[in-house]
């Protein structure tokens, strides 16, 4: 097997809990991912990364673990996992899972022990921190979730750190033995035949061990980032990591690292370095952010998509190796948030695959992308189910800040506009259960859903299954390097891929409005041929081009 298959790959995301449920339990399950393999394998992806399906009370959808060496039964069985790893591999798609080891339950063994006594094999297996003099939590943290990031626990008259909700505590990756139990936990599953891990959260499991308190002016949700972000150890971690388990086995990594720039990118993602393969940062899921963070009102400006695309590209060329994704489970819809979801909702769509799949990395699609799926909007502030949206909406109202910028920023970001059960027809239920979802359905299911797309030629899931074709058929896609065209234009992010003697043009409208776009006179030398465009009757030729609402064009030029 190549051993850098993943370079070539296209990872599609799978969100368990809403992607196919056969039970009628309302929750999908893994025998409903085994259902919908074929539709995965039509589609051309070659990697499914599962969000956590191990054991679990829940409390944050999966990524709060009590046992990770259990299938939490609403998904299945151990055996059903075999199958679908069998099934999977069989039609040549490979499975990652969700690697959770900044935290775990409360709920787990590890955890419980540890709480009983400050003498037993688990007493250091998590953070404890006496209380300061005043019996205060021993730093200013906060919790991604709202409150504190320390918890007291009277049986041993300390504080547990926990960087997201008080029911996942932290585990201390400074004691040898934590690591050593990971280590031998992450052999299990690629003896049983997975094929990587996404790491969640990676670069948080190496604290300061000066424990500062955070600057008085810091969002007190991600407060902890003074002491907790790219800590002092975390590449010793993850170096011990690749050589004592992942230098063992043909796989890939992707580790999440929020608070990551490219440079630090760099020492996580460079070969030589022996750590990850790659990872997912978050410089471009910031450019909308607000005063209170994440939830805003604010749109977005395409010259920053532009420079920071951009500069993830050129900073990691021959260096390191992208991720390349617009939304996940944590995330709202791609084309609510970048594109425009109502009138040209298809076009902008196919818009954004087209930009990103034609960058130099690994693309990823999360379940729904495909269809152009947007934002729902609930029609009660109380449907919400994410532990987030919860914390932000307690937190905003709280604030005393008006309710229609509370609707709002909650319409635009909660994490639930992703966890919507996928629609795979237009009828009641959409396809996804026989019973009553967990979560409520989008209003959207009965037109768009995956019968109408593809019964639909001209629909979004062609156009991204076009993009994966390129990708495959052409080398360029996957080792050209990247060079900006028209940096300075308002409307359009035009980029060049070269490989020796080819290049491939991709021009990419974010304008509702017809706009002129001038090529560079070394491109209008060229004679390019159109590879792709989400219009009908684009220009065959290379050239200068009037493009009509967000248009997005390929063009390959063979010297």
């Amino acid at each position: 097997m190549e051993k850098n298959w993943w370079k070539k790959s296209v990872v599609y995301q799978v969100y368990p809990q809403s992607f196919k449920d056969t039970t009628g339990s309302g929750m999908g399950d893994l025998n409903g991912i085994i259902e919908k393999l074929p539709y995965l394998a039509d589609l051309g992806i070659d990697v499914i990364w599962l969000n956590p399906i191990y054991q679990s009370p829940l409390v944050d959808n999966g990524y709060d673990i009590s046992d990770y060496f259990k299938i939490n039964p609403e998904y299945g069985t151990i055996d059903d996992f075999k199958q679908l790893l069998k099934e999977a591999h069989r039609l040549g798609i490979r499975i990652i899972m969700d690697l959770v080891v900044n935290h775990t339950s409360d709920q787990h063994e590890w955890f419980k022990k540890s709480c009983a006594s400050r003498e037993n094999a688990y007493a250091d297996f998590y953070i404890w921190k006496d209380p300061k003099a005043d019996g205060s939590p021993p730093t200013n943290w906060g919790s991604t979730f709202g409150g504190p990031a320390w918890t007291y626990v009277e049986s041993r008259g300390q504080y547990y750190l926990h960087l997201f909700a008080k029911e996942q505590p932290d585990l201390n990756w400074e004691n040898p033995k934590v690591r050593e139990t990971i280590y031998d936990m992450m052999k299990f599953w690629f003896e049983l035949g997975i094929d990587g891990f996404r790491m969640d959260v990676i670069s948080l499991i190496s604290k300061r061990q000066d424990w500062p308190d955070a600057p008085n002016d810091a969002v007190y949700t991600k407060s902890y980032y003074i002491g907790a972000s790219n800590g002092p150890r975390v590449h010793e971690f993850l170096h011990e990591m690749n050589q004592k388990v992942l230098s063992q086995y043909n796989v890939m990594t992707v580790g999440e690292t929020a608070n990551t720039n490219s440079d630090q990118a760099i020492l996580y993602t460079d070969p030589k370095r022996e750590e990850l393969n790659m990872v997912f940062h978050f410089d471009h899921m910031h450019l909308d952010y607000g005063p209170y963070g994440k939830f805003s009102d604010v749109r977005f400006k395409m010259s920053d998509l532009r420079d920071v695309m951009t500069e993830w590209q050129s900073k990691l060329e021959g260096r390191g190796w992208n991720s390349l994704y617009w939304s996940n489970h944590d995330q709202p819809r791609a084309v609510t948030r970048f594109g425009n979801d109502t009138k040209y909702r298809v076009e902008s769509a196919k818009m954004l695959g087209t930009l990103l799949h034609m960058m130099k990395g690994t693309p990823y699609i999360y379940q729904g992308e495909e269809l152009g799926m947007r934002n729902v909007r609930f029609d009660s502030l109380d449907r919400y189910k994410d532990i987030e949206t919860i914390g932000v909406k307690n937190d905003f109202e709280a604030k005393g800040l008006p309710e229609s910028y509370i609707q709002k920023s909650i319409f635009l970001k909660s994490r639930d506009n992703a966890r919507t059960p996928m629609p795979w027809n237009g009828r009641e239920k959409s396809g996804f259960t026989t019973g009553t979802p967990w979560i409520n359905f989008s209003p959207d299911n009965e037109t768009i859903n995956v019968e109408n797309c593809l019964e639909d030629k001209d629909s979004v899931y062609y156009h991204y299954k076009a993009l994966i074709r390129l990708r495959k058929e052409l080398p360029i896609v996957v080792d050209g390097t990247y060079e900006l065209i028209n940096p300075t234009d308002s409307d359009v992010y035009g980029y060049m891929r070269r490989l020796e003697r080819q290049k491939l043009v991709v021009i990419c409208s974010f304008s509702e409005h017809k706009v002129n776009y001038l090529l560079p006179e070394e491109l209008k030398r060229d004679a390019g041929k159109l590879l792709l465009s989400n219009y009908q009757d684009t220009k065959k030729e290379l050239g200068n081009l009037e493009l009509r609402p967000y248009e997005a064009v390929i063009y390959l030029i063979e010297a």
